[in-house]
């Protein structure tokens, strides 16, 4: 213990200050908030020009004029000089009328067949180390194959709950959360009464809070032989599990993992079919990535040995994030790592760029930013554009390896 006693008078004890800052620090927060989202509100998603919602479709704004939107989208906006403009559902219904009319096999719905063999997609996001833009880019993931058309289950894994805070759940909801769907004893809950709707067509949310420590707790407590015997499914198959439940409902699952490698981390390695590592290119960070994927090959080999089956999944691959291509030192890195890993690292990095700073003071990602006219702010359209693209660039990527699994082009 340390008996240090400061020399310059009494100061208050670290926990005493702590608690003190906790409590400044989390009134300002909620004052932001506030700011941001009033106590009554509900987070929105913006409206689509109809050059973004033809480019969305994979078709020709002429071809998008001649759709029946009288029928189809009785409700849809027209601004000034008839200019369109489309809710993400909107675009959904005009997807599925797209896809009932094809005639060539264009798949404008992409929902996956499971009379095909193409089975759910579970893509674990993980790193061991903060800062790598684990949980932006799962967002990202998440809305970019919500608009083009797939039906996506995101799960907040991080106790820290910032996907969910990023998904517009709010810091005081009381409602259930991931936790309840894998916890031990009777407040167990179906994980269908706790994934809920999300402002974005297409894509739900398993959100997650503090209250998912507990689980760090419980699952060595409930892993002794004498428990396991009345404890229900192992704790690396509680999340597998409860997943099996709703497969049907999905075609993509993104989990945000915590920046550690515990019981419930271990768990959703094991509901993975996929493993995306995010990598900052930094020395400092190749080092501590080593330490993470010695001790993740290290932790899966030993609940194998306690009973999980091997991995089998579709793919492994490392996302280079806020990637500065005019450094030189971080160039040399993602070349090392290409010359080390090959095709298990994606050609497409996430880029170091105000457009996604910007957009996340306001808790939103680059697909929610609306892009049709100029900005006033100190990022311009521009940028913007650049960051979306190549934002799209890095996830098509994604979405090419989600199709080859399923044995589609």
């Amino acid at each position: 213990m340390n008996q240090h006693v400061p020399s310059g008078g009494a100061e208050a004890s670290s926990n005493q200050i702590a608690s003190t800052h906790a409590r400044l620090l989390g009134g300002k927060l909620q004052d932001l908030a506030t700011g941001f989202y009033p106590p009554a509100a509900q987070k929105t998603l913006r409206r689509f020009s109809a050059g973004e919602t033809a480019r969305l479709l994979g078709i020709t704004e002429a071809r998008l004029r001649q759709l029946p939107f009288d029928r189809l989208t009785p409700d849809l906006e027209v601004g000034p000089a008839g200019r369109r403009y489309f809710t993400l559902a909107e675009i959904n219904v005009l997807r599925r009328h797209l896809h009932e009319i094809d005639r060539v096999g264009r798949g404008y719905l992409p929902h996956r067949d499971p009379a095909k063999g193409e089975h759910l997609q579970v893509i674990a996001l993980t790193n061991f180390k903060g800062g790598s833009a684990k949980t932006t880019h799962t967002a990202g993931l998440a809305h970019y194959l919500a608009l083009h058309g797939y039906r996506v289950l995101a799960i907040d894994a991080d106790p820290q709950a910032s996907l969910s805070t990023l998904l517009g759940t709010r810091q005081d909801d009381s409602g259930p959360t991931i936790y309840d769907a894998v916890r031990y004893g009777e407040g167990q809950r179906p994980l269908r009464s706790v994934i809920r709707s999300t402002y974005f067509a297409g894509l739900d949310l398993a959100p997650a809070n503090l209250e998912l420590e507990e689980f760090e707790f419980y699952a060595p407590l409930m892993s002794t032989a004498e428990r396991r015997k009345t404890a229900g499914p192992p704790f690396f198959a509680r999340l597998p599990v409860a997943l099996e439940s709703v497969a049907a409902d999905y075609d993509v699952v993104v989990i945000d993992c915590p920046p550690r490698l515990g019981y419930f981390a271990i768990s959703a390695l094991c509901a993975a079919t996929a493993t995306l590592i995010t990598v900052h290119p930094q020395m400092i960070d190749l080092a501590s990535m080593r330490q993470f994927l010695t001790m993740m090959s290290d932790l899966m080999e030993t609940v194998q040995e306690e009973g999980a089956p091997p991995p089998s999944q579709d793919w492994f691959r490392y996302l280079i994030t806020r990637y500065d291509p005019q450094s030189v030192p971080q160039t040399s890195v993602v070349g090392m790592l290409q010359d080390l890993f090959g095709a298990y690292v994606l050609p497409k990095a996430m880029l170091q760029t105000p457009a996604v700073s910007t957009s996340g003071l306001v808790g939103q990602t680059i697909y929610e930013t609306p892009l049709g006219k100029d900005r006033s702010d100190e990022v311009s359209r521009a940028t913007y554009r650049r960051a979306l693209d190549a934002l799209d660039d890095v996830n098509r990527e994604i979405e090419i390896l989600i199709r080859r699994a399923w044995g589609r082009a």
